[in-house]
């Protein structure tokens, strides 16, 4: 072998596999954690607040895909133009799509654009976004994922030519700690550790640990309340997360929303009304509508009460690449 190969040990050559080119493989996910820890066998990489996408490349076609698998090419066409000129011609690699305010990757900002549809509108928005890569599992023929991740980073560096949109994603070794420090005092959401001589699987792991500046998880949106005063649209969104296959109620949301989303999200929300609340505990009281639970929102907020409820949630966005259905409440790993 030669090229994005040659800087691998005898040792790591023998982990490639001959594969043809998969048609879908499933995100490698972090677990998260409260305890913090520096260690010379873990990478850490800053956390992206963004969309993540796993990207495609065998010949001319080309998919850029959530991870649940609805494509994003009308969506982010620029980034699937990049993917097709300065990439490899067969390769599957994992990263993250996000937009910037200032310095600061902001989810709300990829809003504008996470909700088109259509390519050309897309290129006319103001919203300008770029992929972050952080691995690769296929490449030339070759699935990578028994690989230890410092070498499945060094081979993504070697394979790709990086411009933007496309940029490669950087880490630290060792400085775990501090480097959350930095993340939290420059305003980023986190950081990711990820040991560096675990394979990639295509799960849950605690080979890669999620260190989080603030609280924040998806949420399913179940019902809605009126708005009062001069508010329009709505006044705020009821949410939960699924246990044991019941949506549970995990509190109202009711700020992060400007007048625009109010409105047109309100139209969304009739057409999914229903007479029953999807919650397995619904909240009492009056003035609810209830919607089927098809929806799924990104929820900032301060921390969980000791009775399962959101203290200070604020609205951050809606996501279209989860299952409702996938939704849990994401608790520190013990």
């Amino acid at each position: 072998m030669s090229g994005p190969f040659d800087a691998l040990s005898d040792t790591e050559r023998d982990a490639l596999r001959d594969a043809p080119h998969p048609d879908w493989t499933a995100p490698m996910l972090a677990t998260l954690t409260d305890d913090l820890f520096s260690d010379p066998g873990w990478l850490y990489e800053r956390k992206l607040d963004g969309e993540r996408a796993l990207a495609f490349r065998d010949g001319d076609r080309v998919r850029l895909l959530t991870r649940n698998r609805k494509d994003l090419g009308q969506t982010y066409p620029e980034i699937a133009e990049a993917l097709g000129t300065a990439t490899p011609e067969d390769f599957v690699a994992d990263g993250e799509i996000v937009a910037f305010e200032g310095g600061v990757t902001s989810f709300s900002r990829l809003q504008a654009r996470m909700q088109i549809k259509d390519a050309e509108a897309a290129r006319q928005s103001d919203v300008r976004v770029f992929y972050y890569l952080f691995d690769l599992l296929h490449l030339d023929g070759q699935d990578l994922t028994a690989l230890p991740l410092r070498a499945r980073k060094s081979v993504l560096k070697r394979a790709f030519g990086f411009a933007d949109p496309i940029r490669f994603t950087p880490h630290r070794v060792e400085e775990g700690e501090a480097f959350f420090r930095e993340a939290c005092d420059k305003g980023w959401e986190g950081v990711i550790a990820k040991r560096a001589d675990a394979p990639y699987v295509h799960s849950r792991s605690r080979d890669w640990l999620k260190f989080k500046c603030a609280n924040g998880q998806e949420l399913v949106i179940g019902g809605f309340t009126e708005p009062e005063g001069s508010r329009k649209g709505f006044g705020a969104l009821l949410v939960g997360y699924y246990e044991d296959g019941a949506l549970r109620y995990a509190g109202k949301v009711g700020t992060g929303f400007d007048d625009a989303f109010l409105e047109s999200f309100r139209q969304k929300l009739d057409g999914l009304s229903r007479k029953t609340a999807p919650f397995d505990d619904p909240p009492a009281g009056d003035g609810v509508t209830w919607v089927s639970p098809e929806l799924v929102a990104e929820i900032g907020f301060t921390e969980w009460t000791s009775h399962g409820k959101l203290r200070h949630p604020r609205f951050l966005g809606l996501r279209d690449d989860k299952d409702p259905r996938d939704v849990t409440r994401e608790r520190p790993a013990a």
